[in-house]
């Protein structure tokens, strides 16, 4: 469902001119002026959506660098705006979706909570109405994604992530080398093996106990540094384990090494 609108264009002369003035507020060095050129790509959407959709990339090139600003004020509107106008323009944003999901995912980290919130609306609404879109395609090697269903991520169940998370951790905990390797692979292995141990409990330990006597090992470290009590995990964390395991239940394919590269996991 892409936009479908009857949309009179104004003369070529007019449009490169508007697009100029948007470009050049958009990358203004005053952070109050990039919010006017985020403000004026809220109102072209609106006003002059076929507009938009014609000039799609160079405008989203400009634009998807304010929804990572390094003014929060400006990458908060960035993110309100696209949630405003991802109804608006909806699978026109397919050639643009990888960079902006990217954006969105690190803002999902940010500590400022207005930031936060932003971007998980961002989010809502890229789910919502980008259904049919190839919303992270190419994002890693390993995964190819074609016409996401329209599904809300962060309704999946327990069981469902647990399906599909663990053989991403027990990929992880299967090397030998997991304790002195890298700093990213033991913090991603430990961040998902919280995750499934916060939903899990000791039946993670139960699912275990047939696999090799080093994964097991490994799982033992991790958990035996948690104490006796659950792990509290940030919900930015839980929302990239929900994207990720929903990745893998539409492309249907298991993620190997390169999942370190994967946007969703902040390492």
């Amino acid at each position: 469902m892409g936009l479908h609108l009857s949309v009179t264009s104004p003369p070529a002369v007019e449009e490169t001119e508007l697009l100029q003035k948007l470009y050049h507020l958009l990358e203004a060095k005053g952070f109050q002026t990039r919010m006017e050129g985020v403000a004026l790509l809220l109102d072209l959407c609106k006003t002059s959506p076929q507009l938009i959709c014609t000039n799609i990339l160079q405008i989203f090139d400009y634009f998807v660098r304010r929804i990572s600003d390094s003014h929060k004020k400006v990458k908060q509107k960035a993110l309100d705006v696209l949630a405003e106008i991802t109804s608006i323009l909806k699978d026109a944003l397919n050639p643009v979706i990888i960079g902006l999901v990217e954006g969105i995912t690190r803002s999902l980290n940010s500590k400022d909570p207005r930031v936060r919130a932003a971007a998980v609306k961002a989010l809502d609404e890229s789910i919502a109405h980008l259904g049919k879109a190839e919303l992270w395609q190419g994002l890693s090697s390993t995964v190819s994604l074609s016409l996401l269903h329209k599904r809300t991520l962060s309704s999946l169940g327990a069981a469902v992530v647990c399906e599909y998370a663990l053989p991403v951790l027990w990929s992880f905990l299967e090397n030998k080398a997991l304790p002195v390797r890298s700093a990213n692979v033991r913090t991603v292995a430990t961040k998902l093996a919280c995750a499934l141990y916060k939903v899990m409990g000791t039946q993670l330990k139960k699912c275990a106990a047939s696999k090799p006597p080093h994964v097991r090992e490994n799982l033992s470290k991790i958990l035996g540094c948690l104490g006796a009590t659950q792990p509290r995990l940030e919900e930015a964390f839980w929302i990239e384990l929900q994207l990720l395991v929903g990745c893998m239940i539409i492309g249907n394919a298991a993620l190997p090494e390169s999942i370190l590269q994967f946007p969703f996991i902040v390492i």
